[in-house]
């Protein structure tokens, strides 16, 4: 009984130290990854498309021209 509690305590996540934190420290690297790629992503799908094309009226110019 004894012999077969220690392998379940092995197998167990929550009393192996060494593959709990492993697991923890790849679930915070991928959610940091996903992040930073998801935020990449929504800057080039919102970027800014160019210089639209603005009439100006002549009158308004720096240096404006009157009829």
């Amino acid at each position: 009984m004894q012999q077969e509690l220690k392998e379940n305590e092995q197998k167990d996540f929550a009393h192996n130290w060494v593959s709990s934190s492993r697991f923890i420290w790849f679930c915070q690297v991928f959610l940091v990854l996903a992040f930073v790629l998801g935020g990449c992503y929504n800057l080039y799908t919102h970027r800014y498309k160019g210089h639209p094309e603005v009439n100006v009226p002549d009158n308004t110019l720096y240096n404006p021209k009157y009829k």
